[in-house]
């Protein structure tokens, strides 16, 4: 399947709608004439398709006729293509995880509570063989007691 402008109604927002039904990122650039390296498609298909809806959504197709609807279309998906072609989905971080996970910003600290009921508690120490030990109520781990240190 591929655009053609007698397939469509005048309204240009028939693009769009011609363009749900598609699935694969194949049918995608087949559909409007846009050519890819196989290789950069099959590493990046995710993001570049993301990165054409991002594009799409900036766009005002109301009003369009279809040819130009069609043109703007193409016209994103080359764009979100060559984002990718030429640099990998890591520097451009189209997905929330990637933004979350982006390695120049500072990791948010981590932040460790302890309920003075625990501080509270008698601890369990015991000598296990010729140290002592004390188990951590809340990790339930077992560890030197601090006497044994010194």
């Amino acid at each position: 399947m591929s655009y053609d402008d007698a397939t469509f109604a005048p309204d240009g927002t028939d693009i769009l709608t011609w363009l749900k039904d598609l699935s694969a990122a194949e049918e995608f650039f087949d559909a409007l004439g846009v050519t890819y390296d196989p290789k950069v498609l099959n590493t990046s298909r995710l993001h570049i398709m993301k990165r054409m809806g991002q594009y799409l959504v900036a766009e005002d197709f109301s009003d369009l006729p279809t040819g130009t609807a069609a043109t703007r279309a193409r016209a994103a998906l080359e764009r979100a293509y060559r984002d990718f072609a030429t640099s990998s989905p890591l520097k451009h971080r189209v997905f929330k995880v990637l933004e979350d996970r982006d390695p120049t910003k500072a990791a948010a600290p981590i932040q460790v509570f302890v309920p003075l009921e625990e501080l509270l508690q008698p601890s369990e120490i015991s000598d296990c063989g010729g140290v002592a030990t004390q188990r951590c109520h809340q990790s339930d781990k077992v560890v030197a007691a601090p006497d044994a240190l010194e």
